[in-house]
């Protein structure tokens, strides 16, 4: 089958894509997860897939989704316990430092619900539509993005996303001297003893001081006033399957034996919650295991010269499927559209969830990953687009939908 006027007529497709993100941002407010507007989104993507899908799920997950950032405050109170500490018994200081960077590491390098039950619980949305082909279901392809959007990050719209990543690594570079100096008074001190710091011990702990405004000002890393529209990170993403799965319906192109779909996985920006649900709810059911089934997850596509196949994530610490990068990344290289392989070096998107639920995916962004000043930012909305960007990607995901179900 020849999906060439798809590809030809890719402006017109970024047009629509862009008309849709415009209208879901003026219509369904503020999409924070678990909020009424990341679920009237949701139901707005439903109510547009409808005409050109067999089949539409909602299917709805509980969350914690101020637990994902607010783990931050509890390590930082945890912090300045140890800071304090330290001129007493520095022994407390290392043991509350290990557990501050264990909750770290659970919650946030792997994701993982360690304090979620301490914040209020909300519900998010899945969504789920899906075109069955004329015949027998032999393979499948879902087209993912998530729907939800996040607070602001402060440091990056008063400075920018490289201002951003500095304050959290001058941070972390203050605990990690907070370490050594722990260490070096209990040898200096010649015990573990409890006492009070005097000579080198003292003036060591007064540089922490330096730290200190970096510490404090992680209570204010976010502002909970402001949710960023979105309309990049990830309306684009969820737009990205949707204006395809229209595109074959106007044309009228049916597969024989490839199944197509779209699958919208909310509170992304809640630590990959959706994704996490789905795998999980459909995973214990067996659900799209029957044949080959591949998950291509887009999030942020906006910088066409950082386009990724990203062949790791959740802070480079699971790997996507290898078929699916290469799926995507020969589709681009035919095209001969820049392309890269590249992986998500801090945070994940939803490839990672799924990846590790049991499905095979792959995680498309269009982003620098030394973060733009309208990442997570009241700049990214539907004035902030890039047409070419959003053109040039859905070629490529038509060319490689067609090279799939060509069986490649």
């Amino acid at each position: 089958m020849d999906l060439k006027k798809l590809r030809d007529e890719s402006e017109k497709h970024a047009d629509y894509m862009m008309q849709e993100i415009t209208s879901v941002i003026k219509q369904c407010g503020k999409r924070f997860p678990g909020s009424e507007g990341e679920k009237k989104a949701v139901e707005q993507m439903a109510d547009t897939l409808k005409p050109y899908c067999d089949k539409i799920d909602i299917e709805p997950f509980s969350i914690h989704p101020n637990s994902f950032f607010y783990w931050i405050h509890i390590m930082v109170t945890i912090m300045l316990m140890a800071f304090v500490s330290y001129f007493f018994i520095p022994l407390l200081t290392i043991i509350l430092i290990g557990l501050g960077m264990m909750l770290m590491l659970l919650q946030f390098v792997f994701y993982l619900e360690i304090v979620d039950f301490l914040f209020p619980k909300k519900t998010s949305h899945n969504l789920t539509a899906v075109k069955h082909p004329k015949g027998e279901v032999k393979r499948r392809i879902f087209f993912n993005g998530h729907p939800d959007a996040a607070h602001e990050w402060t440091m990056s719209y008063l400075i920018n996303g490289k201002a951003f990543v500095a304050h959290f690594l001058i941070s972390m570079l203050g605990i990690f001297y907070l370490t050594g100096i722990s260490v070096a008074a209990i040898v200096l001190q010649k015990g573990v003893n409890p006492y009070i710091a005097e000579g080198l011990p003292m003036y060591l702990g007064f540089g922490c001081f330096v730290f200190l405004p970096f510490w404090l000002a992680m209570y204010r890393m976010w502002n909970t006033s402001v949710v960023v529209d979105g309309a990049n990170d990830n309306l684009t993403g969820c737009y990205m399957g949707i204006a395809l799965l229209k595109a074959l319906n106007d044309e009228g192109i049916e597969f024989e034996n490839t199944e197509v779909g779209v699958l919208i996985s909310g509170a992304e920006e809640a630590g990959i919650r959706g994704a996490r649900a789905w795998a999980k709810a459909h995973g214990e059911k067996g659900d799209y295991k029957d044949v080959e089934t591949i998950i291509f997850s887009y999030d942020t596509i906006r910088d066409g010269d950082f386009l990724f196949v990203n062949k790791k994530d959740l802070n480079n610490t699971v790997k996507a499927d290898e078929h699916a990068s290469e799926l995507f990344y020969n589709a681009a290289k035919k095209l001969e559209i820049p392309c890269y392989y590249g992986s998500v070096p801090l945070g994940a998107t939803d490839s990672a969830a799924f990846n590790k639920g049991g499905y095979a995916a792959t995680g498309i962004t269009a982003l620098d990953h030394n973060l733009p000043k309208y990442y997570h930012t009241r700049l990214d909305s539907y004035d902030n687009m890039d047409k070419k960007c959003l053109a040039d990607c859905f070629k490529i995901t038509v060319q490689a939908l067609e090279d799939f179900d060509n069986g490649k």
